[in-house]
């Protein structure tokens, strides 16, 4: 029976809300770099054999297990029968969105910057050490924001989700009206071979920042509960996902070509290249540099959407049925909302160390590109995850009901699930090449370097604080029997 005083949310917030989390404009811009037109061919072959099976496998866990807060950390656990499993889940979790939190938080200030430069000076403007903490300062910002602004993570759901799939829509609208009234694609030649990929070792290395933009389906699932009848609704969300992202991906990049050259990017595209392209296509269109400041405006409502989102739902995490058996208790106490607090300390500590090590990076691109690769590496790693899980229900299917079953034919099921957890494993693998230097450089050598250390720094606090657990339980052990 329903609770008629409950706030419920529909099913096209859900899709928004994940929206925000999984792709935006800006996402399709450094696989543009990567690859060229050739992306093209990898975002549809994803789209068919990896976006869609993607939503619909976190549809069926979000139903199967729709009373657990935890999200992916509850189903590896109840999968998996496994209290380690969960918890290593729920690291991976927490940790792959601190390099993304920084992430976003760099783009809050580019898009600032924009909307008061109007120009891509920022970096004559700004110390790579003031843009990092400016960085810190606006994650702590948003991190008390969320805990006085409860409403937060839907309100800025709808404006910024909803607000940049129409602005991407209006890009790409306004594009095929350019080219109708005189415009010229600039990427030439611009014909089938233009799109036949490349398989090299950059090719697959950049793979992986492919499933980054376009992973965080299972983000929707703690809201599952906060849905008046998820059985029939939740899927709905998952497709209206599925199609927005495939918009996006597709006709966006298609819409690139015709402002920028493939074969010649500006260094500086991953970036500022959004701005660059609403700026050449309001000089197209007879507007000038209005619909860049439009743009500007909305990127950066944008991000702070997804910084409340990102926060919100990587809290959860240490809600879990499994934080309270290996992480200390002080990490997750909870304040009177029900709010871990003491993880967002955590967030802020780790976050900060992390724009540490971005600061020996010679300038605020470098910083940024850095970050966005890092975030192909450690980010498909916890997707992988996702099909752990879908894997472990479907080979136990006796055990696990659920009110919606992608692939009825259990063996069809086990081979797409394993197909997405290799394909995943190995692209997040291929990550750690440095994408933006060339062998045998220094910069390569470096970047590679701070691949290892931060991706080893994560693994090996991860295993840091089962250790403090055991410490805490003997010494709470210890006091309890001299009492």
């Amino acid at each position: 029976m329903l609770d008629q005083k409950k706030h419920y949310m529909s099913w096209p917030v859900i899709a928004l809300l994940d929206f925000v989390t999984i792709i935006s404009f800006e996402n399709i811009f450094y696989p543009f770099q990567n690859q060229g037109l050739s992306v093209v061919i990898s975002w549809i072959f994803l789209l068919f054999t990896y976006v869609i099976p993607y939503a619909l496998i976190a549809t069926q866990l979000g139903l199967t297990f729709d009373n657990q807060d935890g999200g992916l950390a509850s189903w590896i656990r109840r999968g998996t029968h496994s209290d380690l499993f969960g918890y290593i889940t729920s690291w991976m979790y927490w940790t792959q969105t601190i390099p993304y939190l920084v992430d976003v938080s760099n783009s809050v200030i580019v898009s600032i910057s924009w909307i008061i430069l109007g120009n891509n000076t920022l970096g004559h403007h700004m110390s790579t050490f003031t843009f990092g903490m400016l960085t810190f300062v606006i994650i702590l910002l948003f991190i008390i924001f969320e805990n006085v602004f409860r409403d937060s993570l839907e309100v800025l759901s709808i404006i910024g989700g909803g607000a940049m799939f129409l602005i991407s829509m209006l890009f790409v609208f306004m594009t095929v009206w350019a080219l109708t009234h005189g415009a010229h694609i600039a990427t030439q030649p611009f014909n089938l071979h233009a799109f036949k990929p490349n398989f090299s070792l950059h090719y697959f290395s950049t793979t992986g920042l492919l499933i980054f933009a376009m992973s965080g389906a299972e983000l929707a699932a703690p809201y599952i509960n906060k849905m008046r009848n998820p059985k029939r609704d939740f899927p709905k969300a998952m497709w209206m996902l599925a199609l927005m992202t495939a918009f996006l991906t597709i006709f966006g990049t298609l819409s690139l070509a015709v402002f920028f050259n493939a074969n010649h990017i500006p260094n500086d595209f991953k970036m500022n290249g959004p701005y660059y392209a609403f700026k050449l296509l309001g000089e197209q269109v007879g507007m000038g540099k209005s619909l860049m400041y439009v743009f500007a405006v909305v990127q950066l409502m944008f991000m702070l959407a997804q910084l409340a989102i990102l926060i919100d739902a990587a809290s959860r995490v240490f809600a879990s049925d499994t934080a309270a058996k290996y992480m200390p208790s002080w990490l997750i106490k909870k304040n009177k909302a029900g709010r871990p607090v003491h993880s967002y300390t955590l967030t802020a500590g780790i976050s900060l160390l992390l724009l540490l090590l971005s600061g020996t990076l010679p300038n605020i691109n470098s910083i940024y590109n850095w970050l966005l690769n890092l975030n192909g590496i450690v980010s498909p790693y916890k997707t992988a995850l996702v099909f752990v899980a879908f894997l472990a229900i479907r080979w136990q299917e006796e055990q696990f009901k659920s009110d919606y079953v992608y692939i009825k034919n259990r063996t069809g099921a086990l081979i797409v699930g394993f197909w997405c957890f290799i394909f995943t494993f190995v692209c997040a693998t291929m990550g750690f090449i440095p994408q933006d230097a060339a062998p045998g450089t220094k910069a390569f050598d470096h970047q590679l370097f701070m691949n290892f250390v931060t991706v080893g720094f994560l693994v090996v606090l991860g295993f840091l604080l089962p250790w403090l657990r055991k410490l805490e339980l003997k010494r709470a052990a210890k006091n309890k029997i001299l009492k």
